[in-house]
């Protein structure tokens, strides 16, 4: 039920602006928006150039050394999801209030700094909350905060790390076929609820109706329903869907969103946290080091896949 990606490759059709204009004229007309072929026309060389950037920004940040790799990555999605932007708004930008971060960080660190405790501020206005709205139709709420282990928690891929580093799973298996899918029984321990009471927690977490049978944690999904907002996550290491194991605030976030925040504040980091930041790159003192670095690895692959499967919705 995932697109089959091939990194980049996959990318390959876009970088026609041919092509470009006609899946930018269908995009606006399944969304019912005026003069779709003028829309498309004017936009079809953005969108084209967005998604080009965000390329060379993902390549280069293969290329660097770590202490540059976030810079590059942020920037880099930040591209990628400029082109889904205007794949839903063709007057994009309208303002300049949309083109700011969207969120905060502390600028400065407080002594005895530990990463995982570290937060993200969401702010009223940027791109933050624009995409949320425009991408996922979600309301962020302004001052409401996330920390870096609740956001990290929400990374499937760093599942494994999580059991080798402190012996904790971070997401249950969802077993599939086709359309088909099951949650082991396990998860209502994590969740603290009864059956009845997991289903309707869960199925209200869709955007798209999900139907679940009388036997079990058993449920149908059609195509492409996890797609918008869904808490399932694709561990793309692997192959399989997945749930998260602990219920916090960030399930309902979106993936592309959770890479967005935890981006953003290593980005920052990066910049303006230079002792800090090459003394963990030098010194490798605690878990925060294997984290970040595999988190890096993770959205160098993971970001453009993401974006991707939002192109083709």
């Amino acid at each position: 039920m995932s697109v089959p990606f091939n990194g980049w490759k996959s990318y390959a059709c876009f970088f026609s602006a041919e092509y470009c204009q006609a899946y930018l004229k269908n995009s606006y007309h399944k969304s019912n928006l005026d003069n779709p072929e003028q829309k498309s026309y004017e936009n079809c060389y953005p969108f084209l150039y967005y998604l080009e950037h965000g390329q060379i920004y993902y390549q280069q940040a293969e290329k660097a050394p770590l202490i540059l790799k976030p810079i590059l990555l942020f920037y880099g999605l930040v591209h990628l999801i400029k082109a889904c932007i205007l794949t839903i708004d063709p007057s994009y930008p309208e303002t300049t209030s949309v083109l700011a971060h969207g969120v905060s960080t502390r600028k400065r660190k407080k002594q005895n700094y530990q990463f995982f405790q570290d937060e993200v501020k969401f702010q009223k206005n940027g791109l933050y909350p624009f995409m949320s709205e425009k991408m996922f139709h979600m309301k962020q709420m302004e001052g409401e905060k996330a920390t870096m282990e609740e956001l990290l928690q929400q990374i499937p891929e760093l599942d494994e790390l999580f059991y080798l580093l402190e012996g904790k799973r971070t997401f249950i298996k969802v077993h599939s076929q086709e359309k088909q899918f099951m949650i082991p029984d396990s998860i209502l321990d994590h969740y603290h609820m009864t059956e009845n009471r997991f289903k309707e927690f869960f199925a209200s977490k869709f955007e798209k109706p999900i139907e679940f049978s009388n036997d079990g944690l058993i449920f149908t999904m059609e195509e492409n329903s996890h797609k918008v907002l869904s808490p399932l996550k694709y561990n793309l290491d692997s192959g399989f869907f997945a749930l998260p194991m602990k219920k916090n605030d960030s399930l309902q976030l979106p993936e592309l969103l959770i890479h967005y925040l935890l981006l953003y504040n290593l980005s920052m980091i990066a910049r303006y946290e230079t002792e800090w930041w090459s003394e963990l790159s030098k010194m490798m003192p605690n878990k925060d080091y294997p984290f970040i670095q595999s988190f890096l690895n993770i959205t160098l692959q993971k970001g453009p896949y993401l974006i991707y499967q939002f192109l083709l919705r």
